[in-house]
């Protein structure tokens, strides 16, 4: 009845083995498992990663919502990235244009990509971008700056409950991987 310290080895090896797999696993299918929570609980926050088309929508002019601008970069990104505007008052079904900035700050040429999220996640499916930095990455020569609009609107059938929309965008250094293709 007494198993020798080998063998109380072997199945303590087993045992971990088998948790770091599990850990692997769960890790692996973190991902996915992410995705359909969000979008079954519409907490995600993903906007459209191509241009809506140029629908007519009828102006209500008598909601008015705030819409907020932040940037941020991601620790790697070597720039300058802000909004021209930080918060508008805007009527559903009205198409508005943002400007936003964004510099080089090195002697090299970079690629960058801006990553857009929409808080409350509810609410991206209402915001409609028609133009947009972020459907593609952008390629900055040493130490250019450039002007780049969003152009957008949001659908009228956006619930009542919404009176502040906050549309985020964070900008990543992707020279390297743009390198490698």
């Amino acid at each position: 009845m007494n198993e020798s310290i080998e063998q109380k080895n072997t199945k303590l090896v087993r045992k971990l083995v088998f948790i770091v797999l599990a850990m692997f696993g769960f890790g692996y299918a973190l991902v996915p498992i992410y995705d359909v929570f969000c979008d079954i609980t519409g907490i995600n926050g993903k906007t459209d990663t191509e241009a809506a088309s140029n629908l007519k929508y009828e102006v209500d002019e008598s909601r008015e919502l705030t819409i907020e601008f932040i940037t941020s970069l991601n620790e790697s990104a070597p720039m300058v990235f802000r909004t021209e505007t930080k918060k508008m008052k805007v009527h559903p079904g009205q198409y508005y244009t943002v400007n936003f900035y964004a510099e080089n700050k090195t002697d090299k040429a970079m690629v960058a990509r801006a990553i857009p999220s929409v808080t409350p996640g509810l609410a991206a499916e209402y915001l409609k971008k028609i133009e947009c930095f972020c459907f593609s990455e952008q390629t900055f020569e040493p130490n250019e700056g450039k002007t780049m609009p969003v152009r957008f609107v949001i659908n009228p059938e956006l619930p009542e409950k919404y009176k502040t929309i906050t549309l985020a965008y964070t900008f990543f250094d992707n020279t390297e991987k743009s390198v490698k293709k």
